[in-house]
């Protein structure tokens, strides 16, 4: 199941950068994309478990970006 979902207030390209690569981390996770143009996420998981997950990617986002909201 992929999904987009609009980020604010994220601040830097390289935080994005950090975001997505331990989102891919994440068991479950296809695919993720973090881009610091456009304030979007896209995320590739696991259908059954996508809100298990979204819960770890949020958790992930605040450790890297603390000002960072996932608007889900």
């Amino acid at each position: 199941m992929k999904k987009k979902f609009k980020l604010t207030d994220l601040d830097c390209a390289n935080c994005a950068a950090k975001m997505e690569e331990a989102i891919k981390k994440i068991e479950g996770v296809a695919d993720a994309n973090v881009s610091f143009m456009t304030q979007k996420m896209t995320i590739d998981a696991d259908e059954n478990r996508f809100d298990e997950i979204m819960k770890e990617v949020v958790a992930v986002c605040r450790k890297v970006e603390p000002d960072c909201v996932i608007n889900i």
